[in-house]
């Protein structure tokens, strides 16, 4: 119901450090186990309290190089895309639980959903078919596992009841905590017109309505409950008689005795959530019903359990009419009719009992674990190909006259820790060698290094250079283009690198002169080293007042100038391509650093944007990911081979662009 969302940065901040604090207890215990056969202990997480834990357990588990496999289980709905969005710390959330080997969900549906969320936010190549996410160089297992309920002990809890009573007055259950999402007013106003139009069952019925407190300090409850209470009276007040009162209404906990005899002794259960992720009275009322003829279950068809529970009466809970109808027939089934759903149902729900769903979810963990010398085959995504760009780029290149690709050198083309020296890997350079010689396309390399080094290294004529993150471009017709950069940020930047050297002298990193870029290095240097190495690097640049851009294995000391990678790349299409360049060429722009993100942000929509990440735990603002360099040389292979379709006449318009 994202009209009743509210957003708060600190609260968020509250519950990261509640998950952290989760976290570092687990850690702290599997630090304490010892596994004779070396297996990975599986760590099993629950539900969206728990969102973030997953983050931090893996990211732990690889600093001390932990063996675990985990799995995360959502007991409530996850929503489809549109909904997901709406939360500001969609991808944060997105990104930890795909640290879990195996994520399930309680129906397929969601299980869809959370797949589609992990594409179409995250940039995620997925298989929708088989329900899987690619994480760098895992394979994330998506998967519905219906919760189900100790069925065998409700049955053993029903045996020590006293027997049912007289049924002259039948009696309508409903079981709800109190929430917006259990549709309780909806309801009211449904047994309402069931009342009106049904007038016959006046004294003849009754609707039990227990409801269980739940955060009931927070003004927004108390609210629901006085609208609760408001319309029980009203309609009690519309139809009560001296011996009859319509609805009868339980706020509190229930003693256990008295909620099982009343789902066992009712006539039917009105089940009617507007959204629930599963909703466990439905399963209840099923397990109760032992008598003989059994009662009727009317089920909202936005519960979870909607799914499984065809045997079910369904409705629309928003369509009171509708509800009243099926009330009527219900109250109404003959017993034949209720015998055989509530047979169903029963064989269905004892069989995926509460024990049947936990031991399923550990066998599917206990699959993904390496067993007797061999890893276990289960279900992994296939090796990217270029079909697996089909259904992204054609929509920002299929009707442009020209294409135009952006690539980022360190970290895209190249390993990030490689030096200039090391070049581009041979099949890469041959591909971007025979790309430029076409005249359908132009290829930008964008790099913190100088654009002559950068061509000199690259060594193919054709291309365009943007060196220093578009300080300085260099056009293959010999034309160069450089920011004015002012004398006092030169010296700047010779006072900055002689002090970082000074600093590298301590330690192991390296610093490398780019001209305007100074970049400190620190690959070499033991990461639990690395805080204060870069505060002090940092301190220094910012000394000189310099920009400090801190990566993952390096540290960019960049300019305080008006321009960056975004205004670079804008500049290098309106000088090739004229102003109208965007109406005409389609974009491609592919990178990995924190440059790159600034041009992601700024084009997004405009060029198809591919971040080049280890995992999806680096966030991005490009539309879709790639993990390694060899997923770009397959994106280089796409791009060659649609042009080469497209000149020969064969490529066919997919049906969502005509």
């Amino acid at each position: 119901m994202p009209d009743r969302a509210s957003f708060n940065r600190e609260h968020w901040k509250i519950y990261a450090s509640v998950n952290e604090a989760f976290a570092n207890k687990v850690v702290e215990v599997l630090e304490r186990v010892t596994v004779d056969d070396a297996r990975p202990v599986c760590i099993w997480i629950h539900d969206y309290h728990m969102l973030l834990v997953g983050n931090f357990i893996r990211a732990a588990a690889h600093e001390r190089n932990l063996n675990i496999k985990l799995g995360f289980f959502m007991h409530c709905t996850f929503p489809p895309w549109d909904i997901f969005k709406i939360l500001p710390w969609s991808d944060e959330v997105l990104q930890s639980l795909l640290e879990s080997d195996l994520v399930a969900f309680n129906i397929h549906a969601y299980c869809l959903n959370f797949v589609d969320c992990c594409q179409r936010c995250l940039g995620c190549r997925v298989d929708r078919d088989k329900l899987l996410v690619e994480n760098g160089s895992r394979t994330v297992c998506v998967r519905a596992m219906p919760i189900g309920i100790p069925f065998k002990e409700v049955e053993q809890q029903l045996k020590m009841l006293p027997p049912n009573g007289s049924n002259e007055i039948k009696e309508i259950v409903c079981v709800d905590r109190l929430d917006f999402i259990k549709g309780i007013i909806h309801r009211l106003y449904a047994y309402e017109t069931f009342l009106q139009k049904y007038p016959e069952f006046h004294e003849k019925v009754f609707l039990l309505q227990i409801t269980i407190p739940c955060r009931s300090d927070l003004d927004v409850f108390k609210s629901l409950k006085i609208e609760i209470d408001q319309q029980v009276g009203r309609i009690n007040g519309l139809f009560a008689t001296t011996k009859w009162t319509p609805i009868q209404y339980i706020y509190g906990m229930v003693d256990q005795v008295i909620l099982f005899k009343n789902l066992r002794d009712a006539s039917v259960a009105m089940i009617t959530p507007l959204r629930d992720g599963m909703n466990m009275s439905a399963k209840l009322f099923v397990a109760c019903q032992i008598n003989s003829p059994p009662g009727v279950l009317i089920l909202s068809k936005f519960a979870g359990t909607a799914d499984t529970m065809v045997e079910a009466l369904q409705c629309n809970p928003y369509e009171k009419f509708g509800v009243a109808d099926l009330l009527y027939r219900a109250l109404t089934m003959p017993n034949d009719e209720r015998e055989a759903r509530m047979m169903s149902l029963r064989k269905r729900e004892m069989q995926n009992d509460s024990v049947h769903w936990s031991r399923s979810f550990l066998e599917a963990i206990e699959s993904l674990v390496e067993k007797e010398g061999s890893v276990f085959e289960y279900p992994a995504m296939k090796p990217l190909d270029i079909n697996d760009f089909n259904d992204y780029l054609p929509k920002y290149i299929m009707k442009a006259e020209k294409l135009a690709l952006i690539a980022e050198y360190d970290g895209t083309l190249v390993p990030s820790n490689a030096s200039l020296s090391s070049g581009i890997p041979s099949n890469t350079h041959e591909m971007l060698k025979r790309l430029s010689e076409r005249q359908d396309l132009n290829i930008c390399v964008i790099s913190g290094r100088t654009a002559q080094a950068l061509k000199d290294n690259i060594g193919i004529e054709k291309l365009i250079y943007a060196g220093n993150h578009g300080l300085e471009i260099l056009y293959p017709d010999g034309s160069r283009f450089s920011y004015p950069m002012p004398d006092e940020f030169k010296d700047r930047c010779s006072d900055l690198l002689q002090s970082l050297q000074e600093l590298t002298s301590k330690e192991s990193a390296w610093v490398e002169n780019q001209g305007a870029i100074v970049t400190l290095h620190l690959s070499p240097i033991p990461k639990p080293l690395r805080p204060d190495f870069i505060r002090q690097a940092r301190g220094l640049i910012e000394k000189v007042g310099f920009h400090a851009r801190i990566c993952d294995d390096f540290i960019e000391a960049t300019p305080p100038v008006a321009w960056n990678a975004s205004q670079a790349v804008i500049c290098i299409m309106r000088t090739v391509y004229g102003l109208d360049w965007s109406e005409r060429v389609g974009m491609i722009l592919v990178g990995d650093s924190l440059s790159d993100e600034e041009a992601f942000e700024k084009l997004r929509g405009v060029a198809a944007t591919f971040s080049v990440v280890s995992s999806v735990r680096s966030k991005t603002a490009a539309e879709r990911r790639l993990y390694s360099i060899e997923s770009v040389h397959t994106l280089l292979s796409w791009i060659d081979d649609y042009l080469q379709r497209k000149l020969n006449g064969s490529v066919a318009v997919p049906n969502f662009l005509k």
